[in-house]
């Protein structure tokens, strides 16, 4: 499903028009975007949290000049899914 899947079916459901919707679901994105930046996490009761996860220091290696290399400690997004989304995935979705 794509963001226009997304704007297509609340548009729909909803009866408002897509250019509003389309407006809404950016804004929320854009919100969900900066708070994670400034550092705050995001929840969102019964859907799941966006959190920023922090990644250690590590070393890999660069396979082309078979070398290592240290990878610095940063900050990933994360999203973790609420206990119900879960749950309501695992039995509403059938294992392919």
């Amino acid at each position: 499903m794509t963001k226009a899947d997304i704007v297509s079916r609340i548009s729909e459901k909803l009866g408002i028009e897509k250019g509003d919707v389309q407006a809404t679901v950016e804004s929320f994105m854009e919100e969900v975007k900066s708070s994670l930046e400034n550092g705050d996490n995001v929840y969102l009761r019964g859907f799941g949290s966006f959190i920023i996860k922090t990644r250690a220091e590590k070393t890999g290696r660069n396979i082309s000049k078979n070398t290592t290399i240290k990878i610095p400690a940063h900050n990933i997004p994360a999203f973790k899914p609420a206990k119900v989304f879960v749950e309501g995935v695992k039995s509403n979705v059938q294992i392919k």
